[in-house]
Order: C-alpha cells, then sequence, then structure tokens
C-alpha cells in the first residue's frame, strides 16, 4: 500500500473517531430538555454556522467557487445533501430511543451498503466483476455481516438487562427508524461523488488542492442538509410551544454541548473528505465503508465507557466483541481491494500508448 492510502485510511480512522462519538455528549443533557432544542442548535451549528464560518478560511474563494460551479453542477450534491439531513435527523431520534450502541450499528450498517456500494454502482460498475471488484464487494459484504454480529449483541445486551421501551415507542419501531436513517445518511457518499465537477472548479478556477476543493463540496451537501434537518426540528420547536427554552436558565450548557456535538460531527465529514481523496478513484467506495466501520467500533467503545453495557449478559458481550474482529476484517479487505485497484489502475496506464505528438 503506497503512502497515500494509507495516510488516507489514517485520516478516515480520526474522522471514523469522530463520527462514533458524536452523539456522545448528548448523554450529559438533562432528560428535561427537548429533543428538538438540543438537536435544533445542533444541526444549525453543523449545516449553517461551521460551513459558512470555518469553511471559508480553509478553502480558497468558497462561495466563488460555488457561483462559477453553477447550478447543473451543484444540484445533485445539494439534493442528496438534503437527503442525508433527513437522515441525519432521524439518527438523533434513533439515539433517544434504542440507545447509541444499537443505533449506531444500525444506522451505519445500512450506510455501508448504500453508502459504500451506491457509489461503486453508479461511477465504476465496470469495474464489479473486477478481481478488486470482487474484494471490494466480499468486504462491503463482511462489514454488513459484522453489523448484523453487533446488533445481535445489542439485542441480547438489552434482553439481559431487562430494558423496557421507551414510553410510547417500540425497540422495533425504533430498529427501523435506525435502519432508514442509514439508508438517508448513506446519500452523503452520493453525494460526494457527484462532487468531482465542484471540485474541478475549486483546482483549476481557485487554485485550491484537492483537499481544499473536498471542503467546497462538502458545504452544499451541508446546505443542501440545512433544508431538511433544521426544518424539521423548526416544526418541533413550532408544534411543542418549546421555542421558549432557547431563554431558559441552563441554556448556555445545552449549547455548549450542541457545540461540541457539531464540531465531532463536521470533524468526521471533513476527515472523510479528505482521506476518500487519497484512495484513488474508488475513494468514496472503499472510504465510506471503511469510515462506517471504524465508527461503528468507537461507537460501541463508547458505549462500554458510558456503561451502556453494565449488567449484560456474557454472551451479549462476546457477540459485541465478535462483530468488532468481522469489522476490522471487512476493513482489511477493503484497504486489500483499493490497493489492487491502485496496481490495476497503474498497469493499464502503462499500457496505453501516448498519442502521437508529431
Amino acid at each position: 500500500m503506497d503512502a497515500s492510502s494509507v495516510l488516507g485510511f489514517l485520516l478516515l480512522l480520526i474522522g471514523a473517531f469522530c463520527g462514533g462519538s458524536f452523539g456522545l455528549p448528548s448523554k450529559f443533557v438533562k432528560k428535561e430538555t427537548p429533543w428538538e432544542t438540543l438537536w435544533g442548535a445542533f444541526f444549525f451549528f453543523v449545516t449553517i454556522l461551521l460551513p459558512v464560518t470555518l469553511f471559508p478560511l480553509v478553502a480558497k474563494d468558497l462561495f466563488a467557487s460555488v457561483g462559477d460551479a453553477g447550478w447543473k453542477l451543484i444540484a445533485l450534491p445539494a439534493i442528496f445533501g438534503f437527503l442525508w439531513g433527513l437522515g441525519s435527523m432521524t439518527l438523533g431520534l434513533s439515539f433517544s430511543f434504542i440507545g447509541l450502541s444499537l443505533a449506531y450499528a444500525i444506522n451505519y450498517g445500512a450506510q455501508i451498503a448504500c453508502g459504500g456500494m451506491g457509489p461503486f454502482v453508479i461511477h465504476h460498475r465496470d469495474q464489479l466483476l473486477t478481481p478488486h471488484g470482487l474484494i471490494i464487494m466480499a468486504g462491503v459484504a463482511v462489514c454488513i455481516g459484522g453489523v448484523i454480529v453487533c446488533g445481535r449483541a445489542g439485542n441480547l445486551k438489552s434482553q439481559s438487562q431487562n430494558q423496557p421501551a421507551p414510553a410510547g415507542v417500540a425497540v422495533g419501531k425504533g430498529m427501523v427508524l435506525a435502519f432508514l436513517s442509514g439508508v438517508l445518511c448513506a446519500c452523503y457518499s452520493i453525494a460526494f461523488s457527484f462532487g468531482g465537477g465542484v471540485m474541478d472548479v475549486a483546482t483549476k478556477q481557485h487554485g485550491n488542492p484537492g483537499w481544499q476543493a473536498a471542503f467546497v463540496v462538502s458545504a452544499l451537501i451541508l446546505w443542501g442538509g440545512a433544508l431538511s434537518a433544521c426544518g424539521y426540528c423548526a416544526f418541533k420547536l413550532c408544534k411543542n410551544k418549546t421555542w421558549g427554552t432557547f431563554t431558559a436558565p441552563g441554556i448556555g450548557r445545552v449549547l455548549m454541548i450542541a457545540l461540541i456535538m457539531s464540531l465531532l460531527h463536521d470533524g468526521a465529514i471533513l476527515f472523510f473528505g479528505i482521506g476518500a481523496s487519497k484512495l484513488g478513484s474508488l475513494g468514496v467506495a472503499v472510504g465510506y465503508a471503511a469510515f462506517m466501520s471504524f465508527a461503528i467500533i468507537v461507537g460501541n467503545v463508547n458505549g462500554f465507557l458510558t456503561k451502556e453495557w453494565q449488567g449484560a449478559s456474557k454472551q451479549s458481550v462476546r457477540w459485541i466483541v465478535a462483530g468488532i474482529g468481522v469489522l476490522i476484517v471487512g476493513v482489511c479487505l477493503l484497504a486489500t481491494g483499493n490497493f489492487k485497484q491502485g496496481e490495476a489502475a497503474k498497469k493499464t496506464a502503462v499500457q496505453t500508448p501516448l498519442p502521437d505528438s508529431r
């Protein structure tokens, strides 16, 4: 594996740490805090405040790059970003229904399947049956298997701890919600895979290297997500008449927690974008599955640290350890497939004759 790929996977690991941890601070909000107060502030920070204030400090001429790209190039990243926003919003709901560990496992499993294979099928279907394509598909399949094992562990944990379902919400419905949120969250990967034209504008016309141009695409996706995620939270604030909570005592603590969550969340997105850009033409497909698998591991470690597994049966602990082991195997397969894809691309480049310049 070359240095660029090693760096790419390292950045994905850092991003996964952020992604697997962004929901953790929500555990330190008082139970009486309305869901829409915390998550409304969180989505405002994630999709509007940070991209508008911090991203332009990294990507030169960010707003000019978006304007020069035009509607044809920005439409698909923004549309799939809108769908990603719906998924992120429902993931926040699933945390409160079934806990971090189980929600992360189910949500990220759906994201691996859709976010990993979606860009591959859309943009590189001709490589599906190549040796490296088969290895990558095997890696995605193994990762999904690992997620299923993690989900089984979560169920066994709940049963052994005799945890009742939250009032009015069945665990089964919470699991369905986590799965649907995963399918929608996977649209981030698909949105990013359609951002090549915007990145070309940011690099060729405005002098941004690839990793900085990734911030321009990320901003577009987040702004699309603002319409759905922030819009839903505003609806809940109106419906439940909870706007007043933003002036209530203790709101400063809630906003600080929301800000920390948003920094971790956007950190995950940005490290994913930069890391995927280091993995070659299949970087989004391979990187997304690896990123999500790492994040599941981090999410479950956080579950242990916050005593979600306290009192759980030994059987459930064995299942979660086995699930993490399977995910590690899947990530190794993905790394192998990415390496072989790079080697195949080099051979193709060598065998392709240069055009006659005479």
